[in-house]
Order: structure tokens, then C-alpha cells, then sequence
């Protein structure tokens, strides 16, 4: 469905507005400002051309951060992923990473992923996931630890997630980036090794068996 505002009488622009708030609401997911300042209100998105695309219910300021494979996404998988991001989490070297990611993949679900590599990163994915399984996913809030297809399956049904694969292709995840932002991972603490202990005054110290035996001290 479209609406164009473009140069109209009085009249007409009334009751284009009525149609406007009566419409779009439940109908307009993208305002389409052209060139020539001309806005259109459509329920698909756009391609090609040179118009500047804004998803509804974002400000206009945010429309430099959608990107286009947001703009690509269908309806119904769109709507899951903005109201259930997910977010897999994973650590370098894991076979089972590798398979929850492919997995991912296939199954069309748009992800990031946070890589587990120093123990800040550890210990946020506790505090998130509740262990230190891997892999595990965040579906919005609800954490499922360790990578089994059925479960995985069963919660992003329960997320909206359509179950073939709908994301435009071509479509890649954003790069993989650390749990914790840190400028310097925090390594694990070395031991103090024990101070060297310090030798009795001199006046405590035995006499030599000449000077014991000479009843005296010898230098």
C-alpha cells in the first residue's frame, strides 16, 4: 500500500491527511522521502533509487543506523528480531560453536555473536546465561545454554520466528565482538613468591667453634 504527499489543493491535503491517520498506523512500516522532498508512506520496502527509506516508529536521526538488510528483512521476521534479538555466544577453538552457528545460518535467524576470550567475558556470560556453557544463546532475555536443535528450535518458534529461512540473501551477520568491551584483558593474578628471609642481627649470630673453644670472638 502507498500514500503520496506531494503538491495537492487545500482540500485534497485534508483528506489525504484523514486517510492518513486512519490508515496508517496499522498498514505504513516506511516512510520514503524522495529527492524532491516528496514523502510516500509504503508497507513494503523500496529498492533501488535514491530515496532516503525511514522504518516507522523509528526518529528520523536513526534512520543512518538502519541498515539494509534490516530494511530487507520480512514482516514477520523483522518483527521477531527487533522485539527477540538473538545472540549467540561463543569461544575460539569450539566445534560445537561452529555447528550452533552453522545451524543459525541455515535456519535464517539474523544474529550476533559475542566471543568469550578473557575473564571479564567469562563472567558476564554468567551473569547473563547463568554458566559458562558454550555455545549458548540470548533470545531477548531468555538464555539457553549449550547448542541442542530441538530446544533451539523450540524457543524461537516461541520468539515469532518464522520457520523457513526469510533473510534477503547475501545477508551476513555483523563482525564478532568480546562479551566485555576492554581495553586490556585482565590475565589471571601471578603468586607472590615468599620474601627472602633476613639474616639474624650480628649479635645473635653463634660463635665459630675456634672462638667457642678460645672463650672469645674471632674476626
Amino acid at each position: 500500500m502507498f500514500l503520496s504527499l506531494g503538491q495537492h489543493s487545500p482540500a485534497a491535503l485534508v483528506c489525504a491527511l484523514l486517510l492518513y491517520s486512519s490508515v496508517l498506523p496499522s498498514a505504513a512500516q516506511y516512510k520514503v522521502v524522495q529527492p524532491d522532498g516528496s514523502t510516500t508512506y509504503t508497507d513494503r520496502p523500496p529498492t533501488g533509487g535514491s530515496a532516503r527509506v525511514i522504518p516507522m516508529g523509528q526518529a528520523p536521526g536513526a534512520a543512518a543506523t538502519a541498515t539494509a538488510a534490516d530494511i530487507g528483512f520480512p514482516r514477520e521476521l523483522r518483527l521477531a528480531a527487533q522485539r527477540y534479538p538473538v545472540t549467540l555466544y561463543t569461544m575460539p577453538d569450539c566445534t560445537p560453536c561452529d555447528s550452533g552457528r552453522q545451524w543459525l545460518l541455515q535456519r535464517g535467524i539474523p544474529y550476533s555473536e559475542k566471543r568469550i576470550q578473557t575473564q571479564d567475558d567469562e563472567q558476564a556470560l554468567v551473569r547473563l546465561v547463568g554458566g559458562r556453557s558454550v555455545p549458548s544463546l540470548t533470545i531477548g532475555v531468555q538464555p539457553v545454554r549449550g547448542f541442542a536443535e530441538s530446544e533451539w528450535l523450540s524457543y524461537l518458534d516461541a520468539a515469532g520466528y518464522p520457520r523457513d529461512a526469510r533473510v534477503p540473501r547475501g545477508w551476513q551477520p555483523p563482525p564478532v565482538t568480546t562479551l566485555v568491551a576492554s581495553t586490556a584483558p585482565r590475565a589471571l593474578a601471578a603468586p607472590t613468591p615468599p620474601a627472602p628471609a633476613a639474616p639474624p642481627p650480628a649479635a645473635q649470630r653463634p660463635a665459630s667453634p675456634e672462638a667457642a673453644a678460645s672463650g672469645g670472638i674471632r674476626f
